[in-house]
């Protein structure tokens, strides 16, 4: 099935693909090319300050679709559970003051020294479930993001739509809880087209990148959407069959290669792919 080209007020570009700019110089950057939308890095963030970042985008005029990344909440110590649960709700705080409608949340991955997943996928399920209470008191949602499988023991111990979905299901809050789907965890699910289905109205967030047949690191060298694997507009499609016209939210982590090059070039070079590979 064709879709049709990609608008620019769906675009959203995640900060951390201009990870070679500042909070400032990023949205700065949006903004001189007509990109209204982002989603906003806590570490970014923590380089200007909250009142400084809201004046940054309110004077530049991007909106904020959401905070990234929130979650990581396996811990096996319950100090450091506890203590993960109270950074995860001055985020959802500091997502609200920035009006993001999410927080994108991971589960976290496996404590050193640790190789029950089970036990791991049980603390971060009491962990979304302690957070829902305040998510819903500041209406910031949760957007659970299932990883690629290849970092299971690192980022996420959920690594399939139907990981999360069951999670979701466990939760019972689908008011204020949903999913992330990106692109580059999923796209190698020969069941994507149906579980995207099922998920229907909980899709809250489409991240896009690509992923290169040659690549050096799982998490560092994502491609442009269009130079890799991943058939973007058609897993678009598939979302906007069951309802989802939201964002499309081109998320590149690239050490080697667009991380090093001029910030507009690669604002630029997303508007090009914006017609066929979005």
């Amino acid at each position: 099935m064709a879709v049709s080209a990609l608008t620019l007020d769906r675009l959203c570009i995640h900060q951390v693909t201009l990870m070679q700019c500042d909070f400032r110089a990023s949205i700065e950057c949006f903004s001189r090319h007509g990109v209204r939308r982002t989603a906003v890095w806590r570490d970014k963030l923590d380089e200007f300050g909250l009142s400084e970042a809201v004046r940054i985008l309110k004077d530049q005029g991007v909106s904020v679709d959401a905070l990234c990344p929130g979650g990581l909440m396996t811990a096996e110590s319950p100090t450091d559970f506890r203590e993960a649960i109270d950074r995860n709700r001055i985020w959802l705080d500091l997502a609200a003051e920035l009006g993001a409608q999410s927080m994108v949340t991971i589960t976290g991955g496996l404590p050193d020294g640790h190789t029950d997943l089970s036990a791991a996928r049980q603390r971060a399920l009491k962990g979304l479930a302690e957070l829902v209470p305040h998510a819903r008191a500041v209406g910031v949602k949760l957007a659970l993001e299932p990883l690629h499988p290849m970092v299971c023991g690192v980022r996420s111990v959920i690594s399939t739509i139907g990981d999360a979905m069951e999670m979701l299901d466990e939760l019972d809050a689908d008011d204020i809880a949903g999913l992330a789907i990106d692109s580059y965890a999923v796209w190698w699910d020969r069941n994507l087209q149906a579980e995207l289905a099922r998920a229907g109205s909980r899709i809250l967030h489409f991240h896009a990148s690509d992923w290169l047949p040659d690549t050096e690191d799982l998490r560092f060298d994502r491609g442009m959407p269009g130079d890799g694997m991943i058939n973007n507009p058609q897993i678009r499609g598939w979302m906007e069959q069951i309802g989802f016209h939201g964002p499309v939210e081109v998320e590149i982590f690239s050490h080697k290669n667009w991380w090093k090059q001029a910030p507009d070039d690669v604002v630029l070079k997303i508007l090009e792919r914006m017609e066929r590979s979005l």
